[in-house]
């Protein structure tokens, strides 16, 4: 089924809604005593969630949008995973044994622009002081640097989930991104995960990339099912130099127009559910076997800092600068600097520096948009969702949507529609105020 394009439903960019309240609500009133708190409050037996951030990588690419530096000098690294390594005792401390971490995720940045055997000792050292006996580890790897030295790490620890940064494997869009990375070179990377008990590998592509255009995209597309990836992210490439200086390095008269972005979307969606991948929310696809692909059938689909996930946990403690942590009632991130954030925990401070508490209108709400995006359908009854429906009407018009009662059901066209459908249910977003992409 071709996607109906509404240009005008789409004009106004919209938060990727991986929490809510989203980040650009957190202010500086909530920091590390409301994140002791949380901690010390975590029942015991709670099953939990860890995300490890590592804010480097051995090249920073110009597209990307993350806390990212450069990997370029071996003290900055050492002096970062001290700092992390503290800062992991101090979170166990408070925690004194409740909870059970189920997963553990490694992300960035590239975790593999540290060294091996300092990454080895990391996952070690997470084991170790939260007790986690037998957890899911997954982490997201940069082909480049990729070797048979953290293959072996990598079934060392008993990793089962990696996600790959390909984002295109042409090499014309590739110099215009800042990414170069020879097909070959993914290849091998994935030979070797393969090799190493990765079960479920998944691979990052973008539409909307400078010069890239129907035909490009159709070849990144297959190049990528020949390598056979059991999830793939199809994620629009959000060109928002003003926000992202780095942006800047790519040329804007080169990007695709809203409709070509649009085309590309609706066409990477029809290519790949096509040869048996099944769509999981509005950018991500899986392989029926992988357990990404069941979460959706099954209606167990969550959404979190890391998207798209089957993970039913509803606490995620992150560690690292920058990293966020999630619990019922509170939302927290670390400080975003480095340095701050080393000097924070080096004088044994949690590095918490910003949040905010979420009123139980907020959870209702953040439920009502979670259910939106991962399972098209949400009982808006919690709320009373008249200036909604008042905020929808035009999406009903067109067909994108429909009402039973209080409750909202997406159409099966409105997939591209669906986070500027979640957004009217967004009572913190400043509409006038850039701090979000295009939904498409």
């Amino acid at each position: 089924m071709s996607w109906p394009y509404y240009p005008e439903l789409l004009a106004t960019p919209v938060p990727r809604y991986t929490s809510y309240p989203t980040a650009a609500a957190f202010h500086d009133g909530v920091g590390a005593s409301e994140m002791e708190a949380a901690l010390m409050s975590v029942p015991d037996g709670t099953d939990i969630s860890l995300y490890v951030h590592f804010p480097f990588c051995r090249e920073i690419c110009w597209y990307c949008g993350c806390n990212t530096g450069a990997a370029n000098r071996a003290h900055r690294l050492e002096a970062y995973l001290e700092a992390l390594n503290v800062e992991i005792g101090l979170v166990a401390g408070r925690l004194a044994g409740r909870g059970r971490v189920r997963r553990i995720a490694f992300g960035g940045g590239s975790p593999n622009a540290m060294p091996v055997e300092a990454f080895v000792a990391l996952a070690e050292r997470v084991r170790q002081e939260f007790g986690a006996d037998d957890p899911i580890v997954s982490v997201e790897l940069d082909p480049r640097g990729f070797d048979h030295g953290w293959a072996a790490a990598l079934a060392a620890i008993g990793a089962e989930k990696a996600s790959l940064g390909v984002q295109s494997f042409d090499r014309d869009i590739q110099r215009a991104i800042g990414r170069i990375q020879p097909r070959g070179m993914v290849g091998i990377a994935v030979d070797l995960l393969r090799a190493a008990g990765i079960s479920s590998l998944n691979f990052d592509l973008m539409y909307g990339l400078p010069g890239q255009g129907l035909g490009e995209l159709e070849a990144t597309l297959r190049t990528a099912l020949a390598m056979n990836p059991d999830r793939i992210a199809l994620f629009g490439y959000a060109h928002v130099p003003d926000l992202i200086p780095r942006q800047r390095r790519i040329d804007a008269a080169s990007l695709p127009s809203s409709e070509a972005r649009f085309r590309q979307a609706a066409f990477g969606h029809e290519f790949l559910t096509a040869r048996g991948y099944e769509p999981v929310g509005f950018d991500h696809f899986a392989a029926p076997s992988d357990p990404l692909a069941a979460a959706a059938r099954e209606g167990r689909l969550r959404r979190n800092f890391q998207g798209f996930t089957d993970d039913p946990s509803d606490i995620l403690i992150g560690l690292g600068a920058s990293a966020i942590s999630q619990f019922p009632d509170a939302l927290i991130q670390n400080e975003k600097n480095a340095g701050r954030y080393r000097m924070l925990t080096l004088a044994g401070r949690l590095p918490a520096a910003r949040g905010i508490e979420r009123s139980s209108e907020d959870r209702v709400r953040g439920g009502i948009i979670e259910a939106l995006l991962c399972r098209g359908i949400a009982d808006t009854g919690g709320i009373g969702a008249i200036d909604q429906r008042a905020r929808l009407r035009a999406f009903e018009e067109s067909g994108l949507l429909g009402w039973a009662g209080d409750r909202l059901t997406l159409s099966a066209g409105a997939l591209p529609y669906a986070r500027t459908i979640a957004a009217a249910f967004d009572t913190w977003r400043q509409p006038g105020v850039r701090q979000s992409s295009n939904a498409v």
